[in-house]
Protein backbone atom coordinates (compact mmCIF):
# COMPACT_ATOMS: atom_id res chain seq x y z
CA UNK A 1 0.00 0.00 0.00
CA UNK A 2 1.67 3.22 -1.20
CA UNK A 3 1.57 6.11 1.63
CA UNK A 4 2.91 8.96 -1.02
CA UNK A 5 -0.05 10.86 -0.26
CA UNK A 6 -1.46 10.45 2.80
CA UNK A 7 -0.87 7.80 5.61
CA UNK A 8 -4.21 7.84 7.12
CA UNK A 9 -8.06 9.59 6.35
CA UNK A 10 -6.74 11.39 9.86
CA UNK A 11 -3.73 12.21 7.61
CA UNK A 12 -5.62 12.86 4.72
CA UNK A 13 -8.56 15.29 7.23
CA UNK A 14 -5.62 17.46 8.59
CA UNK A 15 -3.48 18.03 5.62
CA UNK A 16 -6.80 18.94 3.70
CA UNK A 17 -7.75 21.46 6.19
CA UNK A 18 -4.32 22.97 6.47
CA UNK A 19 -5.01 23.74 2.38
CA UNK A 20 -8.25 25.15 2.47
CA UNK A 21 -10.39 22.11 2.37
CA UNK A 22 -12.83 20.97 5.34
CA UNK A 23 -13.20 17.29 4.23
CA UNK A 24 -15.94 15.50 6.15
CA UNK A 25 -15.04 11.99 6.76
CA UNK A 26 -15.78 9.94 4.08
CA UNK A 27 -14.18 12.47 1.93
CA UNK A 28 -10.79 12.30 3.80
CA UNK A 29 -11.24 8.11 4.05
CA UNK A 30 -11.85 8.42 0.18
CA UNK A 31 -9.08 10.45 -0.59
CA UNK A 32 -6.77 9.00 1.76
CA UNK A 33 -7.98 5.46 -0.16
CA UNK A 34 -6.87 7.30 -3.71
CA UNK A 35 -3.41 7.76 -2.73
CA UNK A 36 -2.90 4.56 -0.88
CA UNK A 37 -4.38 1.84 -3.60
CA UNK A 38 -3.77 3.99 -6.49
CA UNK A 39 -7.18 4.02 -8.09
CA UNK A 40 -9.24 6.83 -9.57
CA UNK A 41 -11.22 8.99 -7.71
CA UNK A 42 -14.43 9.64 -9.34
CA UNK A 43 -17.12 12.66 -7.65
CA UNK A 44 -19.86 12.82 -8.33
CA UNK A 45 -22.74 15.36 -7.44
CA UNK A 46 -24.23 18.37 -8.27
CA UNK A 47 -22.12 21.85 -9.13
CA UNK A 48 -20.39 23.82 -6.87
CA UNK A 49 -19.80 21.27 -3.86
CA UNK A 50 -16.26 21.39 -4.00
CA UNK A 51 -15.46 18.22 -6.45
CA UNK A 52 -13.10 20.47 -8.70
CA UNK A 53 -11.55 21.61 -5.20
CA UNK A 54 -10.66 18.77 -3.61
CA UNK A 55 -8.14 17.59 -6.78
CA UNK A 56 -6.67 21.24 -6.08
CA UNK A 57 -6.67 20.65 -2.41
CA UNK A 58 -4.78 17.24 -2.71
CA UNK A 59 -2.08 19.19 -5.09
CA UNK A 60 -1.81 21.87 -2.58
CA UNK A 61 -1.37 20.02 0.19
CA UNK A 62 1.64 17.97 -1.02
CA UNK A 63 2.98 20.36 -3.44
CA UNK A 64 2.32 18.27 -6.63
CA UNK A 65 1.39 19.52 -9.79
CA UNK A 66 -1.69 19.89 -11.16
CA UNK A 67 -2.71 18.78 -14.95
CA UNK A 68 -6.15 19.60 -16.19
CA UNK A 69 -7.96 18.26 -18.53
CA UNK A 70 -11.43 20.10 -18.51
CA UNK A 71 -13.89 18.24 -20.56
CA UNK A 72 -16.53 19.26 -23.49
CA UNK A 73 -18.41 18.17 -25.86
CA UNK A 74 -16.07 17.10 -29.02
CA UNK A 75 -13.42 16.64 -26.90
CA UNK A 76 -11.07 13.95 -29.15
CA UNK A 77 -7.97 12.18 -28.52
CA UNK A 78 -5.62 15.14 -30.20
CA UNK A 79 -6.68 17.23 -27.29
CA UNK A 80 -6.76 14.91 -24.17
CA UNK A 81 -3.65 12.81 -25.31
CA UNK A 82 -1.53 13.96 -28.32
CA UNK A 83 -1.11 15.39 -31.91
CA UNK A 84 1.73 16.00 -34.08
CA UNK A 85 3.48 18.77 -34.66
CA UNK A 86 2.51 19.01 -38.37
CA UNK A 87 4.05 21.95 -39.32
CA UNK A 88 6.90 21.60 -37.25
CA UNK A 89 7.60 18.11 -39.58
CA UNK A 90 6.39 19.49 -42.91
CA UNK A 91 9.92 22.38 -42.32
CA UNK A 92 12.01 19.44 -41.37
CA UNK A 93 10.65 17.12 -44.38
CA UNK A 94 11.40 20.58 -46.45
CA UNK A 95 14.54 21.27 -45.15
CA UNK A 96 16.15 17.92 -46.10
CA UNK A 97 15.30 18.58 -49.65
CA UNK A 98 14.54 14.88 -50.45
CA UNK A 99 18.01 13.98 -49.47
CA UNK A 100 16.51 10.84 -47.36
CA UNK A 101 14.42 7.99 -47.73
CA UNK A 102 11.03 7.76 -46.66
CA UNK A 103 12.34 5.45 -43.93
CA UNK A 104 14.74 7.89 -42.26
CA UNK A 105 12.43 10.84 -42.82
CA UNK A 106 9.98 9.06 -40.34
CA UNK A 107 12.06 8.26 -37.67
CA UNK A 108 13.12 11.85 -38.04
CA UNK A 109 9.81 13.27 -37.82
CA UNK A 110 8.30 11.11 -35.63
CA UNK A 111 10.10 11.82 -32.64
CA UNK A 112 9.20 13.44 -28.88
CA UNK A 113 10.84 16.83 -31.03
CA UNK A 114 7.43 16.99 -32.82
CA UNK A 115 4.98 15.34 -30.10
CA UNK A 116 2.52 17.93 -28.46
CA UNK A 117 1.52 16.49 -25.00
CA UNK A 118 -1.92 17.14 -23.68
CA UNK A 119 -3.04 16.84 -20.40
CA UNK A 120 -3.11 12.91 -20.21
CA UNK A 121 -0.25 12.08 -21.64
CA UNK A 122 1.76 14.90 -19.68
CA UNK A 123 0.63 13.76 -16.41
CA UNK A 124 1.88 10.45 -17.47
CA UNK A 125 5.12 11.32 -17.67
CA UNK A 126 5.44 13.39 -15.56
CA UNK A 127 8.52 11.77 -12.41
CA UNK A 128 7.25 14.33 -9.86
CA UNK A 129 4.00 14.60 -7.44
CA UNK A 130 1.09 15.07 -9.99
CA UNK A 131 -2.94 15.27 -9.52
CA UNK A 132 -4.62 14.48 -13.01
CA UNK A 133 -7.95 16.20 -12.88
CA UNK A 134 -10.18 15.15 -14.95
CA UNK A 135 -13.01 17.77 -14.74
CA UNK A 136 -16.57 17.06 -15.86
CA UNK A 137 -16.22 13.71 -17.12
CA UNK A 138 -19.86 13.32 -17.85
CA UNK A 139 -19.74 16.31 -20.34
CA UNK A 140 -17.52 13.85 -23.47
CA UNK A 141 -18.76 12.31 -25.73
CA UNK A 142 -19.36 8.16 -24.90
CA UNK A 143 -16.36 7.57 -27.07
CA UNK A 144 -14.05 9.65 -25.21
CA UNK A 145 -14.51 7.17 -22.12
CA UNK A 146 -12.98 4.13 -24.04
CA UNK A 147 -9.67 6.99 -24.08
CA UNK A 148 -9.54 6.74 -20.74
CA UNK A 149 -9.82 3.11 -19.93
CA UNK A 150 -6.34 2.50 -21.49
CA UNK A 151 -4.80 5.38 -19.25
CA UNK A 152 -6.85 4.82 -16.25
CA UNK A 153 -6.63 0.55 -15.98
CA UNK A 154 -2.45 0.66 -16.76
CA UNK A 155 -1.95 4.07 -16.58
CA UNK A 156 0.15 3.71 -20.11
CA UNK A 157 -0.64 5.40 -23.54
CA UNK A 158 0.37 3.69 -27.00
CA UNK A 159 1.89 6.17 -29.65
CA UNK A 160 1.99 4.14 -32.71
CA UNK A 161 4.69 5.83 -33.99
CA UNK A 162 6.62 5.77 -30.82
CA UNK A 163 5.21 2.63 -28.61
CA UNK A 164 3.83 2.76 -25.14
CA UNK A 165 4.28 5.32 -22.78
CA UNK A 166 4.05 3.64 -18.89
CA UNK A 167 4.29 5.89 -16.21
CA UNK A 168 7.23 5.78 -14.21
CA UNK A 169 5.12 7.65 -10.91
CA UNK A 170 1.50 7.42 -11.12
CA UNK A 171 -0.21 10.39 -10.76
CA UNK A 172 -3.45 11.02 -8.19
CA UNK A 173 -6.44 11.02 -10.12
CA UNK A 174 -9.92 12.84 -10.12
CA UNK A 175 -12.57 12.66 -12.27
CA UNK A 176 -15.64 14.67 -11.81
CA UNK A 177 -18.93 14.75 -13.30
CA UNK A 178 -21.74 16.63 -12.42
CA UNK A 179 -24.20 13.65 -13.33
CA UNK A 180 -25.40 14.95 -16.76
CA UNK A 181 -25.39 11.16 -18.01
CA UNK A 182 -24.85 7.91 -16.89
CA UNK A 183 -21.02 6.91 -17.12
CA UNK A 184 -20.24 3.44 -18.00
CA UNK A 185 -19.49 0.71 -16.03
CA UNK A 186 -15.96 0.00 -17.13
CA UNK A 187 -15.91 3.64 -16.28
CA UNK A 188 -16.93 3.40 -13.14
CA UNK A 189 -15.13 -0.22 -12.44
CA UNK A 190 -11.57 1.66 -12.60
CA UNK A 191 -12.30 3.91 -9.64
CA UNK A 192 -13.19 4.88 -6.73
CA UNK A 193 -16.34 6.62 -5.95
CA UNK A 194 -17.79 9.44 -3.53
CA UNK A 195 -21.09 11.15 -4.24
CA UNK A 196 -20.35 15.10 -2.78
CA UNK A 197 -23.51 16.88 -2.05
CA UNK A 198 -24.29 20.19 -0.55
CA UNK A 199 -22.83 20.27 2.93
CA UNK A 200 -24.93 20.82 6.77
CA UNK A 201 -25.49 24.19 8.04
CA UNK A 202 -22.82 23.66 10.48
CA UNK A 203 -20.36 22.69 8.19
CA UNK A 204 -20.84 25.07 5.03
CA UNK A 205 -20.69 27.45 8.21
CA UNK A 206 -17.43 26.33 9.27
CA UNK A 207 -16.39 26.47 5.45
CA UNK A 208 -17.31 30.02 4.91
CA UNK A 209 -15.42 31.45 8.21
CA UNK A 210 -12.35 29.29 6.71
CA UNK A 211 -12.22 31.29 3.79
CA UNK A 212 -13.84 34.59 5.18
CA UNK A 213 -12.10 34.91 8.60
CA UNK A 214 -13.32 38.30 8.71
CA UNK A 215 -16.78 37.63 8.64
CA UNK A 216 -19.24 37.94 12.22
CA UNK A 217 -19.75 34.13 13.17
CA UNK A 218 -23.24 35.18 13.59
CA UNK A 219 -23.78 36.78 10.02
CA UNK A 220 -21.75 33.73 8.65
CA UNK A 221 -24.89 31.47 9.83
CA UNK A 222 -27.29 33.96 8.05
CA UNK A 223 -25.32 33.15 5.26
CA UNK A 224 -25.78 29.78 4.65
CA UNK A 225 -28.99 29.43 6.53
CA UNK A 226 -30.43 31.92 3.66
CA UNK A 227 -28.29 30.03 0.70
CA UNK A 228 -30.11 26.75 2.27
CA UNK A 229 -33.24 28.67 1.81
CA UNK A 230 -32.50 29.20 -1.42
CA UNK A 231 -31.46 25.43 -2.52
CA UNK A 232 -34.83 24.49 -1.77
CA UNK A 233 -36.95 26.66 -4.23
CA UNK A 234 -37.07 25.15 -7.78
CA UNK A 235 -34.61 27.13 -9.59
CA UNK A 236 -32.56 26.83 -12.52
CA UNK A 237 -29.36 26.74 -10.86
CA UNK A 238 -28.85 26.61 -7.14
CA UNK A 239 -26.19 28.18 -5.44
CA UNK A 240 -22.91 26.32 -4.15
CA UNK A 241 -20.69 26.57 -1.53
CA UNK A 242 -18.66 28.90 -3.64
CA UNK A 243 -21.60 31.52 -3.99
CA UNK A 244 -21.91 30.97 -0.12
CA UNK A 245 -18.12 32.48 -0.02
CA UNK A 246 -18.61 35.20 -2.65
CA UNK A 247 -21.86 36.41 -0.58
CA UNK A 248 -19.63 36.41 2.94
CA UNK A 249 -17.10 38.23 1.09
CA UNK A 250 -19.65 40.31 -0.63
CA UNK A 251 -21.23 41.30 3.46
CA UNK A 252 -17.75 42.14 4.55
CA UNK A 253 -16.67 44.23 1.86
CA UNK A 254 -20.01 45.90 2.43
CA UNK A 255 -19.80 46.42 6.35
CA UNK A 256 -23.18 44.84 6.82
CA UNK A 257 -23.79 43.46 10.49
CA UNK A 258 -27.23 41.78 9.54
CA UNK A 259 -28.49 39.77 6.68
CA UNK A 260 -32.13 40.77 6.76
CA UNK A 261 -34.47 40.58 4.01
CA UNK A 262 -33.74 43.67 2.09
CA UNK A 263 -29.75 43.06 1.72
CA UNK A 264 -30.39 39.73 0.66
CA UNK A 265 -32.78 41.33 -1.79
CA UNK A 266 -30.36 44.06 -2.81
CA UNK A 267 -27.39 41.42 -3.22
CA UNK A 268 -29.08 38.22 -4.71
CA UNK A 269 -26.91 38.79 -7.65
CA UNK A 270 -23.83 37.44 -6.02
CA UNK A 271 -25.39 33.48 -5.38
CA UNK A 272 -27.89 33.57 -8.57
CA UNK A 273 -27.34 34.19 -11.90
CA UNK A 274 -30.54 34.17 -13.46
CA UNK A 275 -33.01 36.70 -13.52
CA UNK A 276 -35.99 34.54 -13.24
CA UNK A 277 -34.34 32.91 -10.16
CA UNK A 278 -33.71 36.24 -8.55
CA UNK A 279 -37.36 36.73 -9.08
CA UNK A 280 -38.42 34.07 -6.95
CA UNK A 281 -36.17 34.03 -4.43
CA UNK A 282 -37.22 37.35 -3.80
CA UNK A 283 -40.95 36.72 -3.58
CA UNK A 284 -40.18 34.33 -1.25
CA UNK A 285 -37.84 35.92 1.12
CA UNK A 286 -40.14 39.02 1.22
CA UNK A 287 -43.55 36.86 1.71
CA UNK A 288 -41.13 35.04 4.75
CA UNK A 289 -40.43 38.36 6.40
CA UNK A 290 -44.25 39.52 5.98
CA UNK A 291 -45.24 36.23 7.78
Amino acid sequence: MRTDWFTSPDDASSALRESGYLADSATATTAFLAGALEKPLLLEGPAGVGKTELAKAVARARGAELVRLQCYEGLDEARALYEWNYKKQLLRIQAAGGSQDWSSTHDDIFTDEFLLTRPLLSAIRRDAPTVLLIDEVDKTDVEVEGLLLEVLSDFQVTIPELGTIAATRRPYVVLTSNASRELSEALKRRCLYLHLDHPDLERERAIVVGQVPEIDEAVARQVVEVVAQLRELDLKKTPSIAESIDWARTLVALEIDDLDEEVAVATLGVVLKHVSDQKKAAHELISRRRK
